[in-house]
């Protein structure tokens, strides 16, 4: 079973993994596999800040806090539906008390997943209305894993799918001319591009690079003003979704939202304010601030009546990047609504 692409059933299994629609499941199957450690062999040490969210799948973890085992975690029991100590830095060391299998997935890319599944549902269907040919949410799902979008502030995701365009083009067309201005940011949806650049010495190109579906490319010269420096160019019929320059710059700077310390926020509490915890329930369950109510972030436009308009909410997650998203619907809507730094999981 080691190294072999995971079954969606087992992600089922996992915490928060069982609350992502089937597609995102589906892309973070083929990205992860199963891994073993020996017994004695470390799995993280107290301290480390790799941040990767890990599964325990079969056998037994041990978990030690001051040279002393303080918990077990076995594979299929309740308590591995849980992230093992989700706390960075490591709070503890981990160490494989016989054969362990687990699965690690990058964090970030966990979180982002997260965020755009609880609040991209209404755009996805409009999009998927008006570009059949797309080919569902592949694209959008490959454009969470790049790097770049991890930058984008999660209350803006929902704003950039909405405002692209679908451009189609034929094998051999130019989509960016190098020495041209960057006016727009490209995410390619299908087909295959091929990136080449000019110089002095060969006015054919030198071959850069090829692109494929849910590639990036043009954002350099958005956000350094500076022209092309390449030129892009379909090698077989295919589309792209593009933004405008004054759309990317505007949806790249953070929204206004209230940032709080977890010292800040737990004044705002004791002087009547209250803990709004958006992650899903079965992470809510598993530990939680305090006196804190949880309304997921999926559900939080159909219970925002639910709350107190003259209230002052810390809103949270385990990293800032779900709550960021829910304290800006609540914002918008007129409530006083902070967000906590970092997340509970660094608090």
């Amino acid at each position: 079973m080691t190294g072999e692409q995971l079954d969606i059933e087992l992600l089922k299994g996992f915490s928060p993994l069982d609350g992502l629609k089937r597609d995102n499941l589906a892309a973070l199957a083929k990205k992860v596999r199963i891994r073993e450690l020996s017994p004695a062999q470390l799995l993280f040490k107290e301290g480390d800040t790799e941040k990767r969210t890990i599964y325990i799948v079969s056998g037994a973890l041990e978990l030690i806090d001051g040279g002393k085992i303080a918990e077990v975690v076995e594979g299929g029991t309740e308590n591995a539906r849980n992230p093992v100590s989700p706390m960075f830095p490591r709070r503890v060391t981990a160490r494989a008390h016989d054969r362990v299998q687990f699965i690690s997935i990058d964090s970030d890319l966990l979180d982002v997943m997260l965020t755009w599944d609880q609040t991209g549902s209404y755009e996805v269907s409009e999009l998927q209305g008006k570009s059949e040919n797309i080919g569902g949410d592949d694209w959008m799902t490959m454009l969470l894993q790049a790097k770049a979008f991890h930058k984008i502030p999660p209350a803006n995701i929902q704003a950039i799918f909405m405002r692209m365009q679908q451009i189609n083009y034929k094998s051999g067309d130019v989509v960016l001319k190098q020495g041209s201005e960057g006016d727009y940011f490209y995410v390619l949806t299908r087909g295959k591009c091929l990136v080449t650049r000019e110089t002095p010495l060969n006015k054919e190109g030198i071959k850069l690079a090829e692109l494929d579906v849910g590639d990036t490319f043009g954002e350099e010269a958005l956000i350094s003003d500076a022209k092309r420096n390449a030129t892009v160019t379909m090698t077989t019929d295919g589309a792209v979704m593009r933004l405008g320059k004054e759309d990317f710059k505007r949806l790249l700077n953070e929204p206004m939202l209230d940032w709080v310390s977890s010292e800040e926020a737990d004044q705002i509490v004791q002087g009547g304010g209250q803990w709004l915890d958006v992650r899903l329930p079965s992470e809510f369950e598993n530990h939680h601030k305090d006196g804190a109510i949880n309304i997921p972030l999926y559900f939080i436009r159909l219970k925002i009546n639910t709350l107190d308009k003259d209230k002052k909410y810390v809103v949270c997650c385990d990293t800032g990047r779900r709550s960021s998203a829910g304290a800006y619907i609540l914002s918008e809507r007129g409530y006083h609504a902070n967000v906590l730094r970092g997340g509970i999981n660094s608090s």
